[in-house]
């Protein structure tokens, strides 16, 4: 289960202030995959963020009872100057993971060869999000957090990392922002919608789509 209590996010830029969460309760119940919907620039990635731990809310708390992964397709935790090989022992390292095995499982599944020894700095985006989701399938979660990441690669890569994901959801949960309605209809039972710094629950992920499509119209 993940909790938000009263959490109020917002960023100054410019004398502007745009306020993502705004004083916002709500809970993400364990055994249940979530939508999160909303327009572009609504707030749903630094949500996510939030959600994961990698960002703090201004105000409030957020409470985790479950192992929650780091936003997939979210590859800002790598250290630039670091090689792939050092980030995924690192990361190992942090969650209490045995490196060698996490590490030997990664090199297998991103296929990066020997970029893996490069500096993160040096990747192209598809090698960014190779390394992540291959570290992300290497370390078992109760949550995962999908930042708009089902296609990585070509399409036989993708269909790998497809059997890899549906694989681990099987003992897991699912918070997802996509904007494809497909995608979340097929991975998601619940939804919820982020307008105007409010988070609205609903039910299930049919009334929540049908919300989000008043709000593009």
């Amino acid at each position: 289960m993940i909790q938000i209590d009263r959490v109020f996010k917002f960023y100054r830029t410019e004398g502007h202030t745009k306020i993502v969460l705004d004083h916002v309760s709500a809970t993400f119940q364990s055994g249940r995959s979530y939508g999160l919907l909303g327009v572009n620039g609504a707030g749903k990635s630094t949500t996510l963020r939030l959600l994961a731990g990698t960002e703090l809310p201004n105000s409030g708390r957020i409470r985790r009872s479950v192992r929650v992964s780091w936003p997939l397709g979210f590859a800002g935790g790598f250290h630039p100057l670091m090689s792939g090989r050092e980030n995924v022992k690192f990361v190992a390292r942090a969650y209490g993971e045995d490196p060698r095995r996490v590490l030997y499982f990664v090199e297998d599944f991103s296929e990066l060869g020997d970029y893996i020894d490069a500096p993160v700095k040096t990747y192209s985006s598809g090698m960014m999000a190779r390394l992540a989701f291959g570290l992300s399938m290497a370390i078992e979660f109760d949550c995962y957090l999908i930042d708009e990441i089902t296609a990585v690669g070509d399409l036989r890569f993708q269909a790998r990392c497809k059997a890899a994901f549906d694989e681990r959801r099987k003992n897991a949960d699912l918070i997802m922002v996509s904007h494809s309605m497909d995608t979340i209809r097929d991975y998601c039972d619940h939804g919820m919608v982020l307008v105007d710094g409010q988070l609205l629950q609903f039910p299930n992920v049919e009334q929540a789509i049908a919300a989000y499509n008043r709000l593009n119209r």
